[in-house]
């Protein structure tokens, strides 16, 4: 479990140093874009699915599963597409059924 969490960290902090790399234009245009849209979402996406698992409330388990795969397939979809902004909304998902396991 204590592996899981950390190995979910790491991914984490990943994904937000692929979105700052996007957000300040370190790289070409072509890699920025690719960190930051791309790979950002497919690294939270894997930090989800590892998540699932960990969540005490077991009704959102597959919920974080979803949100997971929203993420990572939306990663693919090309950006003019009407569903290219699916992979925003697996994103937000996952992020409130985290903060809604956390303990009080």
């Amino acid at each position: 479990m204590q592996n899981q969490q950390s190995i979910q960290g790491i991914l984490s902090i990943a994904a937000l140093i692929c979105l700052a790399v996007g957000w300040f234009n370190l790289f070409s245009p072509e890699i920025n874009h690719l960190l930051s849209r791309k790979v950002f979402y497919i690294l939270i996406g894997v930090s989800f699915f590892i998540q699932a698992p960990l969540l005490t409330n077991k009704n959102f388990v597959y919920a974080m599963y979803a949100a997971a795969a929203v993420c990572v397939i939306g990663a693919f979809i090309p950006e003019g597409w009407k569903l290219s902004g699916i992979k925003t909304a697996g994103l937000l998902a996952g992020i409130i059924l985290s903060l809604s396991n956390r303990r009080r």
